[in-house]
């Protein structure tokens, strides 16, 4: 028994020693550069209530919640992602705000994933949204400050890849498919499951040419001239705007200068379905999974009761460290603290040593001889 009771439950894990020093390091250059952008702190609770993060939301699938019960019967959820939430606090304290609202956070959220995805179901997050802004320099502005968080934070190598739910959406529409269909091929393609993709659409009898147009989809991927192939491809008016968007945006990318990390993926999509255009995802070596995650909600705080755009985005803490840990890069900051040891007669005389030394800004550590 006493065994057991050292070891962790899977999917979490103790951090400790110079792993947890470079953590808080890279949270705090993470943090320098998203308030250098005028955003500022918000915290929300560990737990809310089951319908903050509920299927009408489009949050994460219920199965994967970790829910219990309060005294007085309510459900409740640890959170398993911070955009919801503070969609929440926004509509409860911003209601009649008209100017744009920008807030960051920071914390942990947890995902009760099945054990042979090999996923941690605590990690750590730190992210943005901007909310009360529906224009293009909005987006940008969001992806500019990804990216230069990342390398204030040191890591040089890694890409933004960037899409536009309204270009999928525009074609799903104009091949007819209803809202549960189109989810059911957003969950086959985001999964890359291209064999139930194309039975799905044989099911529900799509003509060839927007059945070949939604397969290919996932192919429209690249530098800044595959926009020009996806706008050709695309027949209906609202996919075309959306590529325009994008056209759009790295225009302004461009203005800040940052465009060399940026490429485009028409065909990506999101488990979170309350995403409703601009949307991308952060990748570099050394992970299999993306270390950003961001897009553009502008329905969401109607669920809340209030009408705002708003575009936020998250960095994984923990595999952005494993990313820069198998790259070899450098976290620098970590100070060893001074060992002052002292005996019986000597110890008033080193106390006072150390206390002047840590007035000093030095970090001392007493010991026994």
């Amino acid at each position: 028994m006493s065994k057991k009771l050292v070891h962790t439950p899977e999917g979490v894990r103790d951090i400790y020693g110079d792993e947890k020093a470079k953590k808080t390091i890279v949270e705090r250059l993470l943090h320098e550069k998203i308030t250098a952008y005028g955003y500022r702190d918000i915290q929300t609770p560990t737990f809310e209530f089951f319908d903050v993060f509920s299927k009408e939301v489009g949050t994460t699938p219920s199965k994967e919640l970790y829910k219990f019960f309060d005294k007085e019967g309510n459900t409740l959820v640890l959170r398993p992602d911070f955009t919801p939430s503070i969609a929440r606090c926004a509509a409860k304290y911003f209601m009649d705000e008209d100017v744009p609202i920008r807030f960051c956070y920071q914390g942990n959220t947890f995902t009760n994933t099945s054990n042979l995805q090999g996923k941690l179901k605590e990690v750590t997050q730190m992210g943005a949204e901007l909310i009360g802004d529906g224009s293009v320099q909005a987006d940008a502005e969001m992806i500019a400050m990804t990216i230069e968080a990342l390398y204030h934070a040191g890591l040089s190598d890694f890409q933004i890849s960037v899409g536009n739910l309204e270009y999928f959406k525009g074609i799903c529409a104009e091949a007819g498919l209803d809202e549960e269909t189109e989810l059911e091929l957003r969950e086959c393609i985001s999964g890359k499951n291209y064999f139930g993709a194309e039975e799905l659409l044989e099911r529900t009898h799509v003509g060839r040419k927007d059945k070949e147009l939604l397969l290919k989809v996932s192919d429209l991927f690249g530098g800044v001239q595959i926009l020009e192939e996806a706008k050709n491809a695309a027949g209906n008016k609202r996919s075309k705007q959306a590529v325009e968007r994008l056209a759009q945006v790295y225009n302004v990318l461009c203005d800040y200068g940052v465009e060399k990390y940026v490429s485009f993926d028409l065909g990506m999509l999101s488990k979170y379905n309350y995403y409703t255009g601009i949307i991308f995802k952060g990748y570099t070596y050394g992970v299999g999974d993306a270390i950003v995650k961001g897009g553009r909600y502008d329905g969401l705080l109607t669920r809340f009761g209030k009408e705002a755009a708003a575009i936020g985005f998250v960095i994984v803490v923990d595999d952005l460290l494993a990313a820069m840990g198998r790259q070899d890069v450098i976290i620098s900051g970590i100070e060893i603290p001074v060992k002052l040891y002292y005996t019986e007669h000597n110890f008033k005389e080193k106390l006072q040593e150390a206390k002047r030394l840590r007035s000093a800004g030095k970090k001392v550590e007493l010991l026994h001889e």
